[in-house]
């Protein structure tokens, strides 16, 4: 199989597969594929006018059933796909699951794309932040090499439901609670979650009957099950609990997430209009401290989370938010408001002559 270089990222080296089939090769009628998660993408899909689109591909059994469906409804709709595998090295065995995704986008007869990304835990961040980071980061420099304007993630209702319940545990207040949603924006690239709404389960079922069908077989990640990353440990410790008492709670969650969603659009109209009077400045890194304290508290707390939303950075928890609101609130001369520094993750906000800044942490 031939390969093909893209300009390098820094930090990041890119690769693309070229078209390959492999024996056994996946047709679209293939008996592994599922009707329900076939139709949920086909209606994600439909109607987008996108004509080159993307799946990330970690080699795992969502990601690795999202592409193989993927390859059979692009047929059905006469779309491009690629496939696209981010390296993260913070496995031993990462070059064995590049090479398992490859062997994948073998059989599908679909070209992929490899990404190599340094994850550096700086600016605050875990591991796990850090590693979202940076795979986000390769995902559009790979689209925009490819010339795909939408990719394809493969959350399901399962990681819908865990997100809820870790955006509560952070306080990080009803924009958060809101989760995942099904389309994203971030780097000039549209991301698509088209099964959201099913469980993983249906997935799972799917994956075996793959394997039984030609022996490809999805990579397991160990760090899924280990209690010592927050995510796993909510899946390993506190999901079993609810599976015996409450059956269907991951339905009820994530549908929670749906009216949170909602609300959240809501405030946000008002938090945009309210920002648009706080004196922003061209680009919205700074507004005016004396406009913000002239709102009501309960939309100074919006206003604020709208405006870090807007310049990339992560909400705070509740209890950090609180510590902000008090520190803005407190500040009462110009001579005074340089004393105001609070680092949020990846962010610093800052006082200074009577207007509030965010930047991104040096």
């Amino acid at each position: 199989m031939t390969a093909r270089h893209t300009p390098d990222l820094p930090a990041t080296d890119t690769s693309g597969v070229l078209r390959g089939a492999g024996a056994g090769a996946l047709l679209p009628t293939h008996p592994g594929l599922s009707a329900a998660v076939s139709v949920a993408l086909k209606e994600a899909l439909g109607g987008r006018g996108q004509p080159r689109i993307a799946v990330a591909l970690s080699g795992g059994a969502d990601s690795a059933m999202l592409a193989v469906h993927a390859a059979a409804v692009a047929r059905e709709l006469g779309l491009d796909l690629h496939l696209f595998h981010v390296h993260h090295g913070l496995q031993a065995a990462a070059d064995a699951w590049s090479e398992h995704a490859i062997a994948l986008a073998q059989r599908l007869d679909v070209p992929i794309a490899i990404a190599r990304v340094q994850v550096a835990q700086a600016a605050g961040k875990g591991v796990e932040a850090a590693a979202r980071d940076a795979r986000y980061a390769a995902l559009a420099q790979m689209a925009r090499d490819h010339g795909a304007t939408l990719v394809l993630l493969a959350h399901h209702r399962n990681d819908q439901a865990e997100t809820v319940l870790l955006r509560l545990l952070r306080g990080t207040g009803l924009v958060g609670m809101a989760a995942m949603a099904p389309i994203s924006h971030r780097d000039g690239i549209t991301y698509l979650r088209p099964w959201l709404t099913q469980d993983r389960a249906t997935i799972l079922e799917a994956a075996d009957a793959v394997e039984a069908a030609c022996g490809w077989r999805a990579v397991q990640d160990p760090t899924n099950a280990d209690p010592h990353y927050t995510r796993a440990a909510l899946r390993e410790l506190l999901a079993p609990v609810l599976d015996k008492r409450w059956p269907g709670w991951r339905a009820i969650v994530a549908r929670h997430a749906d009216h949170m969603a909602e609300a959240a659009q809501i405030l946000d109209e008002v938090a945009h209009e309210d920002f648009a009077r706080l004196e922003p400045s061209p680009d919205g890194v700074s507004f005016s401290l004396r406009a913000w304290r002239e709102l009501s508290p309960a939309r100074q707390s919006q206003v604020l989370r709208h405006w870090l939303a807007h310049n990339g950075a992560r909400m705070p928890t509740d209890a950090r938010l609180r510590d902000l609101l008090r520190q803005l609130r407190q500040l009462h001369s110009l001579g005074h408001d340089r004393q105001l520094r609070v680092e949020q993750a990846g962010h610093v906000i800052r006082c200074h002559r009577g207007r509030v800044w965010v930047e991104p942490r040096e």
